[in-house]
């Protein structure tokens, strides 16, 4: 019984870990790709403005949509591409933690007879006020001690 349940756990683990890094790996290659190429430099430089509002550099816009479009896997393949500190990479998981797979989640409340029209801005709105009272308010303060 024990040797099945550890039989079991280690297919179930090998079988997790070949599904995200499905997702993980190949967008960690082509954001370290691109990294290489005048595309990155432009993203950070259109969505410098945008990211301020939350102390963020302008490429964590990437992570971003990403994280909310596609899922919270892609988002941690393309923190890992990108030179990102510890109070960034902290930021960003706590703004997805609210809005990851967006369309994905959404479609699964309105089939709980949910609206999703509510529940898609109730999750933009906590990820957008998480972001502007942790980077702007608390970011000086805590990016000293991290």
């Amino acid at each position: 019984m024990l040797f099945q349940s550890i039989k079991q756990g280690f297919r179930n683990g090998i079988d997790t870990m070949i599904m995200l890094g499905k997702i993980i790996i190949p967008v960690y290659f082509i954001l370290s790709f691109l990294h290489h190429t005048p595309v990155i430099d432009f993203i950070a430089r259109s969505f410098e403005p945008l990211m301020g509002f939350f102390n963020l550099p302008g490429e964590a816009a990437m992570i971003l949509v990403m994280g909310n479009l596609l899922s919270l896997y892609s988002g941690v393949g393309a923190i890992q591409a990108l030179s990102l500190s510890t109070f960034e990479i902290t930021l960003l998981a706590m703004m997805l933690n609210f809005s990851h797979s967006l369309f994905i989640e959404t479609a699964v409340a309105t089939r709980l007879n949910v609206s999703g029209t509510k529940i898609m801005a109730l999750r933009l709105g906590l990820m957008l006020a998480s972001g502007v009272i942790f980077g702007t308010l608390a970011g000086g303060v805590l990016q000293q001690w991290m």
